[in-house]
């Protein structure tokens, strides 16, 4: 009993000494020159308000937006892969966590044997066949003197939030996708209802000139020209209903639905394009600190926190490895008397290994490791670059769709009053009909313009709520702090 006594202690003991130094750099963050704010909306602008980065979507006041964003969080496949991914990283991390305690096993067992009576190894009439049955436990512990699995246990939990953090950039770039798809198709919409009005128009153009050709009013040159723009209007038609048509089967695999739903989507609307770009809103001040919650940034931080752990968990390759073992239990020839006091056995044993010569195996695991950092730590400026580049392009967007809607709306207005005085003046004689038709497709092609800059304008805005990070649950909670 004392000797059982001491083994448990000296496992004990082993666990305090365990991971009490750990080879290798500790993870700091990498210093990189950062703005202070990532820019300003002027205040007299009239996107400029206070906004819920984390609900931007709920600005335009859409309930089918809304909904087309909850069915997709549900079925979306590319979430579903990242959320096993992460369950995949949780495996791995609860394993490497576990390698820091000791092994216990059970173990029961029997044989039946038989010796040869010729080979010299029994007594004078002893019985050639024999029975051994044991039944006992037996555990192992390494002593984790030089934090190997410590730092295994580190790297294992920083790549579980690497994940995780990989799930908020799908889920984030999957809420903007779908938003700018949306915006995309009330677009095509309202650019198919445009296609359709002119339409109506050439065609009722088309039989006014018909009459004028038959009664003689007008040369054959009018009546071809109005055929040309009727044919022209035909193809618009055509063209934004393809548009839409491979916009909603684009948006259905986005929503996670069935291959027979994709072949035949129906897409639910809300919001015209007008009535979205009125609810049109932008946050009014930027602070840097906003891209911390960038999952991308938490995820590319999260791999070189692993990488510096790998680094200390080869360079404690080159230290002796201690490992504990012990066992007790009972063990005898006949089976009613394995749980006998004088069955009873127990062993203990401890073993230290140091590598001696590896031919540079070793060294080439600590290369690798070090090297694997240096490509994390890349990675990592890279992605913090790229996320500044994301809020000035889609800031630098955002103010110049600004700038041109303004002047395409004056565009419209004037070009409306141009159409109306061309017509005018054919009606009273003073001009040709080619100045009516060139008046109606100058008007055509600024409305058409004007309705791909709404669109324009509000994926901008999309596009500054994804660069922050914005759509994404509670980022803040893998935040490295």
């Amino acid at each position: 009993m004392f000797r059982s006594k001491f083994v448990l202690t000296a496992i004990a003991a082993s666990l305090l000494l365990a991971g009490c130094s750990s080879v290798g750099p500790d993870y700091q963050r990498p210093g990189l020159e950062t703005p202070t704010t990532l820019g300003t909306i002027s205040a007299q602008s009239k996107i400029a308000t206070r906004v819920d980065l984390l609900s931007w979507w709920k600005s335009f006041q859409d309930p089918a937006l809304n909904s087309l964003l909850d069915e997709a969080d549900a079925n979306n496949q590319d979430l579903i892969l990242a959320a096993a991914r992460i369950e995949e990283a949780r495996a791995t991390a609860t394993g490497a966590h576990s390698s820091r305690f000791p092994v216990v096993d059970a173990t029961l067992g029997g044989a039946k044997t038989r010796t040869s009576e010729n080979a010299g190894k029994l007594g004078a009439g002893a019985n050639p066949i024999g029975k051994d049955f044991q039944l006992g436990l037996n555990a192992s512990y390494e002593v984790d003197f030089w934090g190997k699995l410590a730092r295994a246990d580190e790297a294992a939990r920083a790549r579980l939030l690497a994940q995780e953090a990989n799930r908020g950039l799908v889920k984030s770039s999957l809420y903007s996708t779908l938003a700018q798809n949306y915006f995309a198709l009330r677009a095509y919409d309202a650019q198919l209802a445009l296609a359709d009005s002119a339409l109506l128009t050439r065609q009722e153009n088309l039989r006014l000139q018909q009459k004028r050709f038959s009664a003689g009013s007008v040369g054959e040159l009018d009546l071809h020209v109005a055929d040309s723009e009727t044919a022209a209007a035909e193809i618009s038609v055509a063209q934004a209903r393809q548009a839409l048509s491979n916009i909603e089967s684009a948006m259905a695999v986005l929503l996670g639905r069935s291959p027979s739903a994709i072949v035949t989507p129906v897409v639910v609307r809300g919001n015209s394009i007008d009535t979205l770009y009125q609810q049109l809103s932008l946050p009014m001040d930027l602070p840097s600190d906003l891209l911390n919650r960038r999952p991308d940034i938490i995820s590319a931080e999260q791999a070189l926190v692993a990488a510096n752990a790998d680094v200390g968990q080869a360079k404690a390759l080159y230290f002796p490895s201690v490992k504990l073992t012990t066992g007790i239990g009972y063990e005898s020839r006949v089976f009613q008397d394995l749980l006998n006091p004088a069955s009873l056995l127990w062993n203990m044993g401890a073993s230290l290994v140091q590598p001696v010569f590896r031919a540079g195996a070793i060294g080439a695991v600590v290369s690798g490791a070090e090297a694997r950092k240096n490509q994390a730590l890349a990675q990592y400026v890279q992605t913090v670059q790229g996320a500044f580049r994301d809020v000035h392009d889609a800031m630098n967007n955002t103010k110049a769709n600004e700038q041109i809607f303004q002047a395409s709306n004056r565009r419209v207005i004037a070009l409306k009053d141009s159409l109306r005085l061309a017509d005018l003046r054919y009606r009273n004689g003073y001009s040709s009909y080619l100045e009516v038709l060139s008046a109606q497709r100058d008007l055509l092609q600024a409305e058409s313009g004007l309705i791909d800059t709404k669109r324009a304008h509000l994926s901008a805005v999309v596009s500054i709520y994804k660069a922050l990070g914005g759509g994404w649950d509670n980022p803040s909670s893998l935040a490295v702090k």
